[in-house]
């Protein structure tokens, strides 16, 4: 079972990177997600069923969700061929040519075992014109269709669930319509795709709104890409029960690490010489039995452990905040939380990071 709110950690090629499965786990994670184009290159969906599956293969035994593959269809777009049909990628390990098309998608994911399979969709880069992004919206609803289809005849239903994602661009009649499609449909979940891509806050917000009282209330949604620490709370303030993102382990690999008041850079000298916990009120291992000065030092001598460590320190962070939200959600006084965090935390460009 998942409580939600929740962020998911990435798991892309079966791994959170630099983690051991306990150790994520141990941050307080009970999903993880993993990407079916990343999954189809390599190890290839053959090793995954000769390995018992993606859990067994991986070593992981919670929950894990799985991407469509929408999602390189755009940031891979010179690689990327899109029809009808399907798309058609070129390898960026070796330029080989793979065809994902809705049932391929639903072929590997319910064949390695996901727990929720995502709907393949078409995710246009912006800026784009409405004729290109109407065509997009309007393929992912039809490619939705084939998705439910090809999910139930291969007894994806008898152990998993499907989302389907809502597209749209910045249009709000674009997303209206999405999301009353996606609301229709048979499927146990709604996503919220192509946001966070570039578009101002604002507007992200703005797109929640508009889906918001259109999306199923006893459904979960899903808003994909995104995991700050302040978009997890405009995200559940606006009906939004599950986020991802590469965010949270990829800024920690480079040593900027979340705190209750913003962000931070632990590669700075101000932490030479901060002999006490980053964070006092974290419980991680990173915070509990180590310095800012030890985690500063680690991150100038290069060393694996300072990626470690920071990585931990971030995912226990959102898990952190996600309690927080639930637990501010049963107690009638979401409202008064988020002030809370807003008077506090400093985003990204405050002054304190530096």
């Amino acid at each position: 079972m998942v409580e939600t709110p929740a962020f998911m950690p990435v798991g892309t090629q079966a791994t959170v990177k630099t983690l051991l499965p306990q150790e994520v786990r141990e941050t307080g994670a009970r999903i993880i997600l993993a990407n079916t184009y990343h999954l189809m290159l390599r190890p290839g969906l053959e090793t995954l069923v000769a390995a018992g599956g993606l859990h067994a293969f991986m070593g992981w035994d919670g929950p894990i969700l799985t991407d469509c593959g929408g999602f390189q269809i755009f940031s891979l777009a010179s690689n990327v061929r899109v029809r009808e049909s399907g798309a058609t990628f070129r390898s960026h390990i070796d330029g080989s040519a793979w065809e994902m098309t809705p049932e391929e998608a639903m072929r590997l994911q319910v064949g390695w075992g996901s727990d929720i399979a995502m709907a393949l969709d078409h995710l246009v880069g912006l800026p784009a014109d409405e004729a290109t992004v109407r065509e997009a919206t309007e393929r992912t609803h039809r490619w939705l269709d084939r998705c439910i289809t090809a999910f139930a005849e291969l007894g994806g239903r008898e152990r998993g669930a499907l989302f389907g994602i809502c597209q749209g661009g910045m249009s709000a009649e674009m997303r209206r319509e999405s999301a009353r499609r996606v609301a229709e449909a048979d499927v146990a979940g709604c996503a919220i795709g192509g946001l966070s891509v570039g578009e101002p806050k604002p507007v992200m917000a703005e797109m929640l709104e508009v889906v918001n009282p259109i999306l199923p209330f006893d459904k979960p949604r899903y808003l994909m890409g995104v995991g700050s620490p302040e978009d997890l709370w405009m995200g559940v303030a606006r009906g939004v029960d599950l986020f991802d993102c590469v965010l949270p382990t990829r800024l920690a690999r480079n040593g900027a690490l979340f705190t209750p008041e913003g962000r931070v850079n632990i590669k700075q000298r101000r932490f030479a010489g901060q002999h006490a916990p980053l964070d006092p009120s974290c419980d991680c291992v990173a915070c509990t039995s180590f310095t800012a000065a030890y985690l500063h030092h680690l991150f100038r001598a290069r060393e694996i452990l300072g990626l470690r460590l920071a990585s931990i320190h971030n995912l226990r962070f959102l898990a952190r905040e996600a309690e927080t939200i639930r637990t501010a959600i049963e107690e009638n006084r979401f409202a008064a939380a988020q002030a809370e965090f807003e008077d506090r935390y400093r985003p990204v460009g405050d002054a304190r990071e530096g």
